[in-house]
């Protein structure tokens, strides 16, 4: 008996690591690829770290870069205050509305980002009248389009803790609702909270299609005018990016092993 489980053991082992190089080289020989490519131009790398040369040299991809961080960080901020507050509401004081909010949140999932922009379209045509042509004007709809991916990062955080006795516990000891949510609801989903930014971030650095079919500026609109006079330059930067991507994916790992242990 003992002799089949260590077999079996064996096989299991054999079967993981099978199935871990085979991803790791499905994913890392791209990556590879475009390194190698975009050394073939001298000083491309030198010049993505030179901020100032950068700049001088591909205003437009400068613009971009500039443009794309403060979209990430401004949809962050208007995600999180938007939804954190309204989940932990719901979960304490309406949890009827629960399903229906869960319905709205995740709806932009089931909506193609072409579908989406047609019917941003009519919209942005009064953000524009409003508020002009801003690139920063992509902020309202970055943050519809993470909606999913940060409600069920913010939802799984409050699913782990007992909100409610948190709640009536501190309302018992006089705290205000504005106290209960700020000072003890949220120091307890602080982790998932970062998740939900962490996956935000990645989400907008990553978008394409809204920003150029909305006529705007980001980084990946940058990187695709770009790739038409310099192509390993925007190889470069779009290898820069997606490394970017994944060690924020990675932080936001890390954050959810560490949440685990203190458990």
């Amino acid at each position: 008996m003992a002799g089949v489980i260590a077999r079996r053991t064996r096989k299991q082992r054999a079967f993981r690591w099978t199935v871990l190089i085979l991803l790791g080289v499905f994913f890392l020989l791209p990556m590879a690829a475009m390194l190698e490519f975009s050394t073939r131009r001298a000083g491309t790398w030198s010049l993505l770290v030179d901020w100032p040369k950068l700049n001088e040299t591909y205003p437009d991809l400068a613009a971009g870069i500039v443009a794309s961080l403060e979209q990430a960080g401004l949809t962050a901020l208007l995600m999180l205050v938007l939804l954190v507050p309204t989940a932990i509401w719901v979960r304490l004081r309406l949890p009827r509305l629960r399903p229906l909010v869960e319905f709205l949140c995740l709806l932009p999932l089931t909506i193609p980002a072409i579908v989406l922009v047609v019917g941003l379209a009519p919209v942005y045509a009064w953000v524009t009248y409003f508020l002009g042509g801003s690139s920063l004007t992509l902020v309202f709809a970055y943050t519809v389009l993470v909606l999913p991916y940060a409600y069920r990062a913010i939802d799984a955080g409050l699913s782990a803790i007992d909100v409610k006795t948190l709640a009536e516990a501190a309302r018992g000891l006089g705290a205000g609702w504005f106290t209960v949510m700020w000072r003890v609801v949220l120091p307890n989903i602080r982790s998932a909270v970062l998740s939900a930014a962490f996956l935000t971030v990645a989400l907008v650095l990553g978008e394409f299609t809204i920003a150029s079919l909305l006529h705007r500026t980001n980084l990946q609109v940058a990187i695709e005018f770009l790739g038409k006079s310099s192509a390993t330059m925007s190889v470069a930067v779009s290898l820069t990016a997606l490394l970017l991507a994944f060690v924020l994916l990675l932080l936001l790992s890390l954050f959810g092993d560490s949440r685990k242990r203190t458990k």
